[in-house]
């Protein structure tokens, strides 16, 4: 049974920054691709990054790119988000998530998520 364990969510003011951490367990990870979705009050849940399980390829959308940083930590079973530079348009819950197949477009496990909120 795979386990996605968000944390590090929190308050903060615009300008500020967060680390997320991601802890996966109960599945070899190898071959997955990983990420992190955000969902807006009254919005869908949007991708924001992604990163293959080896470390060596990274996605985000282009509202964080040069702001947030994804990486993983193999031998830790973590997956990070660094977030700098946050704004108030961050603020959303936070939600790890898993794919089988490598691709995120099909996520086949997710977090419960966690709370950012980005004061102005």
């Amino acid at each position: 049974q795979v386990q996605l364990v968000e944390s590090g969510g929190g308050l903060v003011q615009a300008g500020g920054s967060l680390r997320l951490s991601c802890v996966a367990s109960g599945r070899t990870f190898s071959s997955y691709a990983m990420g992190w979705f955000r969902q807006a009050p009254g919005k869908e849940r949007t991708f924001v990054a992604g990163i293959n399980w080896s470390g060596d390829n990274t996605y985000y959308v282009d509202s964080v790119k040069g702001r947030f940083t994804i990486s993983v930590a193999k031998v830790k079973n973590t997956v990070y988000l660094q977030m700098n530079s946050l704004k108030p348009e961050d603020t959303a819950v936070y939600y790890c998530a898993a794919s089988e197949r490598g691709l995120l477009e099909y996520v086949d496990y997710w977090g419960k998520g966690t709370l950012v909120t980005v004061s102005s």
